[in-house]
């Protein structure tokens, strides 16, 4: 029975050793509030977005949940609001799929609120289909989707002082490609529809978030607008939502231990949106609240700005 005992204890302190040392990551350190701040979060109703939008209210700010889903979205503003006591807190229509939605939104928020200090590119997809306007989902939602809405709130950013984009990439960019003729023909960065299609799919546009934060730190060197690209972690809902049943039934029991709640992958969006002093590392990426170095496809400068053109002609900027 002795032997069992420590079995069990030397099983328990190993996991606690490894899941502190390994998997927790870091937290958010910086104690800044935001009073009179205005944040939009994208894909806010669940997820890292939601616990990204939650801390942010609590620190005071005006909070925006940009999503698709208006029955959810509005549930969750009514969670975020009675946890975090800010009624500031309000959900706005935006579907990332549809141009269209895209550039509604921009103008509405426009008309509507007079500044805007942090934008937060947090929604993702991962998986077939294509956008309203024809292209693959992944690259139309993850990437075009936030590059159009960037770029159409950008004035609103610069005439707030020190404001900050911050695009949600994953460490996954480092098996992602860009395929430009592809791209021209196919509308998408991936040739078919097939799971290991999805993935690669998945990969390529967060490549993309990589270079598009990028570009855009060179394009707004000189203002007070500054931009960070960043790996959340492996969350423990996010991956899994996107598995099937026996996918999921296989990992469970591993993600359950070790993998990243909602509130643990929030903690490096929140350190780019908040951290003091990281304005010199505007375009540069970050993971486990901390600067890390990219792959080498996501330092390629020359890539980053055809990306860019492309994209501009892609989203009629």
């Amino acid at each position: 029975m002795s032997v069992l005992l420590c079995l069990v204890a030397g099983a328990l302190c190993f996991y606690v050793l490894v899941y502190y040392c390994v998997f927790r990551g870091a937290r958010c350190s910086s104690s800044v509030t935001l009073e009179g701040k205005t944040v939009i979060v994208t894909g806010s109703n669940t997820g890292i977005g939601k616990a990204t939008a939650l801390d942010l209210a609590k620190r005071g700010a005006r909070v925006i949940l940009a999503c698709r889903n208006k029955d959810k979205a509005e549930a969750a503003a009514f969670d975020i609001r009675r946890e975090s006591g800010n009624n500031q807190v309000v959900f706005m229509q935006l579907d990332l799929a549809s141009f269209k939605s895209v550039r509604s939104f921009a103008e509405t928020f426009l008309k509507t609120e007079p500044r805007l200090d942090i934008l937060i590119n947090n929604a993702g997809v991962m998986g077939p289909g294509h956008t309203e306007d024809g292209f693959g989902m992944a690259f139309g939602v993850n990437h075009l989707g936030h590059f159009l809405l960037t770029n159409l709130l950008l004035e609103q950013l610069q005439q707030c002082g020190s404001s900050r984009v911050v695009n949600v990439a994953a460490l996954l960019h480092r098996l992602g490609s860009i395929d430009f003729p592809l791209l021209a023909s196919k509308k998408d960065l991936v040739c078919g529809q097939s799971t290991w299609d999805n993935i690669q799919a998945y990969c390529n546009s967060k490549l993309c978030n990589v270079l598009f934060t990028r570009e855009l730190a060179n394009k707004l060197e000189g203002t007070s607008v500054t931009c960070y690209s960043l790996h959340p972690g492996v969350i423990y809902t996010e991956f899994l939502r996107n598995m099937s049943l026996w996918q999921r039934l296989l990992v469970m029991p591993f993600a359950k231990l070790f993998f990243l709640d909602p509130e643990g992958g929030s903690q490096t969006t929140l350190s780019c949106a908040l951290q003091e002093g990281i304005e010199p590392l505007s375009g540069r990426y970050f993971s486990n609240c901390a600067l890390q170095q990219v792959g080498a496809k996501g330092r390629d400068d020359a890539l980053a700005k055809k990306l860019w053109e492309v994209s501009e002609r892609l989203t009629s900027l």
